[in-house]
């Protein structure tokens, strides 16, 4: 309630206290039936009808009403925050914002304080954007049971350094997130990167991913796809099927909507805290990850519906490295040698095998495979010259060509000759 010469404000709760005190003033009700009606104690009652005795309704107003709390933030640590604000933390969200003047600067503060601070001395801050209507989703009930993969692109390093794309993966049960910045968004970075997810948490039932080129082929299928009723499959499609994994390419960004909000958390987080370090290439950005997903994972982790977990252990190093790879076929030559990405290769030892499988591994090696199994190769610098003498050169002469005579029998006909008129009247 506000007082003034010639107004008097008060809230809805004061009005009714002020009623009921009226109606003890009046002997309508007893102290005890106001004190009940108030929710207050019978003494605290007595306290309020002798202030509204000698002060009138004015009195019901509270002692504090109007001055500055005993608890407020001094104004120097006021002042100093808000030079941070405009200083350092200009972009940052309030949340955030209050973290690092937590941890960086030793100045414990609420974010609603902050708000109030900020909206007081006019500074812009960054406020939610009404959001369209979803349908939403529930999330898996195991951990395992989806996993949500894409990349972001996006200036992470804010000029700083090279552009690079962030991927990432997200449980969907647990919001348990793991990633890595590449130069690219390509086969290679998304082999690596879902390769890791594997060796650090295991195999999950399925994945989410959109429709780029990375994730799912444009090409036509083969004679053979086609008589086997198959559609073609990208790299990474192809390593995700011999790992059991179902795969799931969503028609919209807001079809996979946890991965999408894990991009935009990280975009506000994840660059403020990169500057505030000064990142400025790739390798320290990853170096920076290791230490700080762990912590974004033990604040943003949410439990899952269910205690189970349904990864698959991952298979051994090497196994996993033979999974993700590329594989294509080559011929075998006569001599023993294969053709690859305009390099020859000798094989060391011989085949039956009319074709095998080129494979390269993630490190960079080249494996040669025959219905599994690994052979012996080197390479070479040219395809060997043949051992067999080359064939004399042809001559030419100047004679002309010959032509027969004209009884020649290649002139004669072919046809039986045709009876005269005498030998075919006398034909009986």
């Amino acid at each position: 309630m506000v007082a003034d010469k010639d107004m008097l404000t008060m809230s809805r709760r004061e009005a009714m206290r002020l009623h009921i005190l009226h109606q003890a003033l009046e002997r309508k009700v007893t102290q005890q039936e106001a004190a009940r009606l108030m929710g207050l104690s019978a003494r605290q009652v007595r306290r309020l009808i002798r202030r509204v005795r000698r002060e009138g309704d004015p009195g019901i107003c509270h002692r504090a009403r109007g001055k500055a709390s005993n608890r407020r933030i001094p104004l120097p640590v006021k002042a100093r925050v808000l030079a941070l604000v405009r200083k350092q933390y200009s972009d940052f969200n309030l949340v955030h914002a209050t973290e690092k003047l937590a941890e960086r600067d030793g100045i414990a503060l609420h974010a609603e304080t902050l708000r109030l601070w900020v909206r007081a001395a006019g500074l812009p801050y960054k406020q939610r954007k009404a959001r369209a209507h979803r349908r939403w989703r529930e999330r898996k009930a195991h951990r395992g049971e989806l996993l949500q993969f894409d990349g972001s692109h996006h200036d992470w390093l804010e000029g700083r350094g090279p552009r690079c794309v962030f991927l990432g993966a997200i449980d969907d049960a647990t919001n348990t997130i793991l990633g890595r910045f590449y130069a690219y968004e390509g086969t290679w970075p998304a082999m690596d990167c879902l390769q890791r997810y594997i060796r650090r948490y295991g195999i999950p039932q399925a994945i989410y991913l959109d429709k780029h080129s990375t994730y799912k082929t444009a090409a036509a299928p083969t004679l053979e796809e086609q008589l086997r009723d198959e559609e073609p499959l990208s790299h990474v499609e192809k390593s995700l099927a011999a790992l059991g994994i179902e795969v799931i390419h969503a028609n919209s960004p807001q079809a996979k909507g946890r991965v999408e909000r894990l991009f935009k958390t990280l975009q506000d987080r994840l660059v403020r805290e990169m500057r505030l370090r000064g990142i400025q290439s790739v390798a320290e950005a990853n170096a920076f990850l290791r230490r700080y997903l762990p912590e974004h994972n033990r604040r943003f982790r949410q439990p899952a519906a269910s205690p189970a977990d349904l990864h698959r252990p991952a298979p051994p190093r090497r196994a996993l490295a033979r999974v993700f790879c590329i594989r294509t076929e080559r011929t075998v030559k006569r001599d023993f040698t294969i053709a690859h990405e305009s390099k020859l290769y000798q094989l060391e030892q011989a085949t039956r095998a009319r074709k095998v499988t080129v494979e390269e591994w993630l490190d960079g090696a080249l494996h040669l495979t025959y219905r599994g199994a690994d052979l012996r190769y080197h390479p070479i610098p040219r395809r060997p010259s043949s051992t067999t003498p080359p064939l004399p050169p042809r001559r030419h002469t100047n004679q002309s060509s010959w032509s027969p005579p004209v009884d020649h029998p290649w002139r004669k006909r072919v046809l039986p000759k045709r009876p005269t008129r005498d030998e075919s009247r006398s034909v009986p």
